[in-house]
């Protein structure tokens, strides 16, 4: 089973790398890296565009790339006993794909574009070697990840209840 891109639907603006470099600075996960690394990733990443209702992949999928949403909204779901189950709604700035990454699995829900939606997608490569290069990116991310363990536990025992 190949990987394909879900997405087909390119921005034509120019966009120039220190606009790229301006809008990773706006996000969290990136404050304590300087400018020029924000760079390479700008320049060795993809910006990428969804419509609504646009999967940006599908549980099953290889964990071939990570992606930082910049704008819209997107939903994390799976498919359960009762139909489709919503785990998360994510707006800017939240990171999507990295737990495939991490665990080395195929991805473990889906993730659709709820709004009209631009990311920028991080090569597995790339943000492997982030996570080595700048540890406060590596904490940042198992943070959001314990958070998340936490949100579903939660979840979990309201729902035995």
């Amino acid at each position: 089973m190949g990987y394909e891109f879900r997405h087909d639907v390119h921005d034509d603006r120019p966009m120039t790398l220190e606009t790229e470099v301006s809008s990773l600075r706006q996000v969290p996960l990136f404050r304590g890296v300087e400018p020029s690394r924000l760079k390479l990733l700008a320049f060795t990443s993809e910006r990428v565009h969804f419509e609504a209702g646009q999967a940006l992949f599908a549980r099953g999928d290889a964990a071939d790339a990570a992606y930082l949403l910049l704008e819209g909204e997107a939903e994390v779901s799976i498919d359960g006993p009762q139909g489709r189950f919503r785990l998360a709604l994510l707006g800017a700035n939240a990171l999507l794909g990295e737990m495939g990454i991490l665990a080395e699995q195929p991805r473990s829900a889906t993730v659709t574009a709820l709004t009209t939606l631009t990311a920028l997608r991080i090569d597995r490569t790339v943000f492997l070697e982030l996570l080595a290069q700048f540890p406060q990116i590596g904490i940042a991310v198992l943070r959001e990840l314990a958070l998340r363990l936490e949100q579903t536990n939660q979840q979990l025992a309201q729902s035995q209840g």
